[in-house]
């Protein structure tokens, strides 16, 4: 008689052939981990990488240097990042949280955009490590253009007398508030950083107020 041939079971693709489906399925202590696991490397990351683009520029960061800064194997940068144009995109993601100010009294709103911008500058280090790449790297300077021109443009608009000269206030604004973040927060010139918010306030905000609401130069 010919010997039975045993039925081959069927599996699903999650279930490990060498462990009860009960064993498989159920999660460890270890599975709870993971995620946990998995969003502190990205965060670890992210930190190391705006330092190393920060410090070195984005021609000179390495994956490398960044992955030793994080503590862990170069292989997890690609891993999560793909390569040093993912990694740049995703450490350079900003939002400055423009404020609305359709709703701002008119003689007020320079003050309230140059507040504003301090207050961003002070609380995000990702700003100041995009100035000090975005001043000698053109990928730097294109990611800061497109911010201003993304986030700004459109608040500026909105009260602009003359909405289509909105992109050209925009960079007139730029050039004050990037001028004196590149003072206070790079080069810590000692007068510029010596300003209390009141004081950079009193200075600027008549010269932004001038660039969102006259009708011409």
């Amino acid at each position: 008689m010919a010997e039975r041939v045993p039925s081959t079971p069927s599996v699903t693709p999650d279930v490990d052939l060498g462990e009860s489906p009960v064993a498989a399925v159920a999660p460890t202590a270890g599975d709870h981990g993971r995620p946990r696991r998995s969003e502190a490397t990205r965060a670890a990351i992210l930190a190391a990488a705006k330092d190393r683009f920060a410090a070195d520029g984005y021609e000179r960061a390495t994956i490398r240097a960044i992955a030793r800064d994080a503590g862990i194997d170069p292989s997890m940068v690609m891993r999560y990042y793909g390569n040093k144009e993912g990694l740049f995109a995703a450490a350079s993601e900003i939002d400055l949280h423009a404020p609305d100010l359709t709703g701002v009294p008119h003689d007020e709103l320079g003050a309230r955009l140059v507040r504003h911008f301090l207050e961003r500058w002070e609380c995000d280090e990702t700003l100041t490590a995009m100035m000090r790449v975005g001043v000698t790297n053109e990928a730097g300077a294109e990611r800061m253009r497109g911010v201003f021109a993304g986030q700004i443009g459109p608040v500026l608009a909105a009260v602009c007398p003359v909405p289509d000269q909105a992109a050209t206030r925009a960079a007139l604004i730029a050039s004050q508030v990037l001028g004196m973040a590149l003072c206070r927060y790079v080069l810590h010139i000692p007068p510029a950083v010596g300003l209390d918010h009141d004081e950079v306030v009193a200075w600027l905000a008549p010269t932004i107020q001038r660039y969102l609401t006259a009708e011409h130069p």
